[in-house]
């Protein structure tokens, strides 16, 4: 050091003439780097200093000074010397979320857009649709978005994604990967409380205790690092996602703002335009959310604190998961359904065989059915009042008292403030946003919009996120001029308890009901197969289960399978992958299945079909 200037001056001094070393280098290596920016990106480069580059493909333009965000010139050599598109998209994210951080600081970025979308790394597509900003805009970004973000890229497609400040939506960060990441702790908890299960194992568990903040965390730290893979995904492969919320304003324009926000404003157009919005849970009326006592499974995923009694009004796919894990976790709990049954929608012989395991089987739950909660009180003393109604007669049936209650009774798609009414759309009944097969929504006079397609669970269609992605690649693939349809029978579905239950295709009586009115009632047959003689359940001591499957005896075709059993949720998509490449049990019984594993008992089932021919009398059939 100088004589008369201290260390931290001097520290300061080579750190800026670094970085002006930087900016010289930048400068003469533009010509390489730079391409057409975005219609987004290019303008925060207008409130930059005159001095700065275009870096990496499609690169974001922006400052390169410390006072921009830069901690010292070394960031932007290490992002200049990126040359893997996934590494230099992280960096340009990097330092482009400083950069953001400190304008917030500062009078918000004047632009034609005022949009901030992250960078990109792959080189620029332009847009095919002549002065549009992109092929095709995707409002929302959660599973349904992604999927078709990504087809659209896989194709050629210039595509902008509009919701960047919930990436991977509801499934990702409120829905079905952390309530996993509870489950799994719930399924190790279940196995080690079952003392009979571990002793025939030879295993003595003694002692058994939990950490709830750590499987809090668990399914916390899950979630945050999907939605940082999925939005790496869309970045690495030059996807712009834009942070705000789209508003239709017609055919070819978004309006995107955030409330709060005054840097996030502006528009974009594109040639093609994609809702995939997704849902919010649904309440019933007389039931007020206070997030305390009263909650959905938005607030039970955070899983703040274990009450010692919990009502969960619904016994769908949710109201069962969450079961499982609060009884995991030593909580009573007592299931309230609407329907004369539990678990409705399940086919009957595995809805009776999953009450008996998971309900009846265990001690600390118990269930009402046939009633509405027509009254959810919070009491002075810390408790909720529960007034239930008879659904038949209408007369209070009973009034319990409980320590919190969960509302579980299904989803409503989150469409309200998307301006359709802007395209001359009324929302269907319950919200949801009318399309045709192709996914392209129609408006109230009945008239296709050729390019605004709606997906998801804001169509209503199949509420399931695997769902949602495939009708987003359909809606792609229709985009592209190849008529595409989902066919929603061969979509799969799983209910992730302990044993899992799974399914495709329809249930029994929906099956015989459908034959009788087809006149081939006599050619309906069943087959079912336990898990008690599959040696790998065995071997793990899970003999709970049950594999039905609903076909055609004639013609071999799978009409339906249903699955109660460990792994079950893995098992069903040899069925659903089968109906949808149009395999008959006269191919799928000629498979070979690996032994011991839980997947013979598949190939039992399919062995155990009574066909009406020794082979496929009919191939075309098959394929049709």
């Amino acid at each position: 050091a100088k004589p008369g200037f201290s260390p931290r001056i001097m520290s300061t001094v080579r750190t800026a003439a670094a970085a002006a070393l930087a900016v010289v280098a930048c400068v003469s290596m533009a010509s390489v780097f730079s391409t057409r920016p975005t219609p987004l990106q290019s303008t925060v480069a207008r409130t930059m200093p005159a001095t700065r580059c275009h870096v990496a493909p499609r690169g974001l333009r922006m400052a390169t000074t410390k006072a921009r965000g830069l901690k010292d010139a070394s960031d932007m050599c290490s992002f200049m010397n990126c040359r893997s598109p996934f590494v230099q998209s992280q960096c340009a994210m990097s330092c482009y979320s400083s950069v953001s951080n400190q304008a917030n600081a500062r009078p918000a970025l004047q632009s034609r857009n005022n949009l901030v979308p992250r960078a990109s790394s792959n080189p620029s597509v332009a847009a095919s649709g002549g002065d549009y900003d992109y092929d095709v805009v995707i409002i929302g970004c959660g599973v349904g978005g992604h999927g078709a973000a990504l087809h659209a890229v896989s194709q050629g497609l210039k595509v902008g994604v509009i919701g960047g400040h919930d990436v991977g939506g509801t499934c990702v960060n409120r829905g079905c990967v952390p309530s996993k990441a509870l489950l799994a702790a719930a399924g190790e908890l279940h196995k080690l409380k079952s003392k009979d299960h571990m002793a025939a194992l030879g295993i003595d568990t003694g002692a058994l205790s939990f950490d709830r903040q750590k499987i809090a965390d668990h399914a916390s730290n899950l979630a945050s690092t999907i939605q940082t893979n999925l939005r790496r995904s869309l970045e690495a492969l030059g996807v712009d996602v834009i942070y705000g919320k789209g508003t239709l304003v017609d055919q070819n324009t978004v309006e995107v703002g955030l409330p709060g926000r005054v840097d996030i404003e502006g528009k974009v157009t594109a040639k093609n335009i994609i809702i995939a919005t997704g849902s919010v849970p649904a309440v019933p009326p007389g039931i007020e959310i206070d997030n305390d006592r009263v909650f959905t499974s938005d607030k039970a995923l955070k899983l703040e604190s274990l009450p010692e009694w919990i009502a969960i009004i619904g016994s769908g796919y949710i109201g069962l998961e969450f079961a499982d894990v609060y009884t995991a976790l030593g909580v009573q709990v007592t299931l309230i359904e609407a329907m004369p049954t539990l678990m409705p929608g399940f086919d009957a012989e595995i809805r009776r065989l999953a009450q008996r395991v998971l309900v009846d089987g265990r001690k600390s739950v118990d269930y009402h059915t046939n009633v509405f909660a027509t009254r959810v009180t919070p009491t002075t003393f810390g408790g909720v009042e529960i007034e239930l109604t008879d659904a038949t007669s209408r007369e209070v049936k009973d009034v319990l008292e409980v320590d919190a209650v969960m509302v579980a009774t299904g989803r409503r798609p989150y469409t309200e403030g998307l301006g359709l009414q802007n395209l001359n759309v009324d929302l269907l009944r319950g919200g949801f946003i009318p399309v045709n097969d192709k996914m392209q929504v129609t408006d109230k006079d009945g008239n296709v919009m050729e390019n605004v397609f709606a997906i998801g669970d804001a169509n209503g269609k199949y509420m399931l996120a695997h769902a949602a992605s495939a009708q987003g690649i359909s809606a792609i693939e229709n985009i592209q001029g190849r008529e595409n349809v989902v066919n929603h029978r061969n979509v799969p579905a799983a209910c992730f308890t302990h044993p899992e239950i799974s399914f495709v295709g329809v249930d029994e009586e929906t099956a015989r009901k459908e034959a009788e009115e087809g006149g081939y009632s006599d050619k309906i047959g069943i087959a079912k197969v336990s898990f008690k003689g599959n040696s790998k359940a065995l071997a793990m001591k899970e003999p709970d289960g049950l594999a039905k499957m609903i076909y055609r005896k004639d013609s071999g075709e799978i009409l339906g399978m249903h699955i109660m059993g460990i792994h079950s949720a893995d098992l069903i998509h040899e069925a659903s992958n089968a109906m949808t490449a149009g395999q008959t049990l006269y191919e799928l019984r000629m498979m070979v299945h690996a032994h011991p594993t839980v997947a013979e008992v598949l190939d039992e089932l399919f062995k155990h079909a009574q066909l009406e021919h020794v082979t496929n009398p009919a191939p075309a059939m098959a394929i049709s």
